[in-house]
């Protein structure tokens, strides 16, 4: 397993979940939800602080894939977010990993926490990235590869 701590993003159309690793890569945790920002980015420049404030090795962005496996216009969005958000963090790498479902275990998570329905919307998606970047390490320590594919960076701000 490679050391140093990785950020996991959950990619959404309103809110953007932000999980973290510990520098051994065996817990993620929630860090905040950020709100989407496509006029100016500022939800991106928070992501890009935070991985050089943790001194992240690696960023992973949950890809949505309908249970079929097949992608549709989510999943391009988040590819399109996870390259823009990939040119701004160079070299640090980003990753995509299949997120099929991280929402609906998100709600059900805290749904058996006993936080209201409503509740769940200021934090399911910190909660989705926290299942995403969970199963990733996991998946790496049990195949001894980095999971999910390498992002090629897009233009910063594109």
């Amino acid at each position: 397993m490679r050391r140093g701590v990785r950020l996991c993003v959950d990619v959404g159309s309103v809110r953007v979940g932000l999980a973290a690793s510990d520098p051994d890569g065996l817990i993620a945790s929630p860090v905040e939800t950020l709100r989407r920002d496509r006029a100016h980015g500022s939800d991106l420049q928070r992501i890009v602080t935070e991985a050089a404030e943790r001194g992240a090795v690696e960023i992973v962005v949950g890809l949505p894939f309908s249970l079929s496996g097949r992608e549709g216009p989510a999943a391009a969005h988040v590819r399109g977010y996870a390259a823009d958000l990939a040119g701004r963090v160079a070299p640090v790498p980003v990753r995509l990993v299949d997120e099929r479902l991280s929402t609906v275990s998100a709600h059900q998570a805290l749904t058996a926490s006993g936080r209201s329905g409503r509740r769940h919307r200021q934090v399911v998606d910190q909660v989705a990235a926290v299942l995403v970047l969970q199963t990733a390490l996991d998946a790496e320590r049990a195949s001894g590869r980095p999971p999910g594919s390498t992002v090629d960076p897009g233009p910063a701000g594109a």
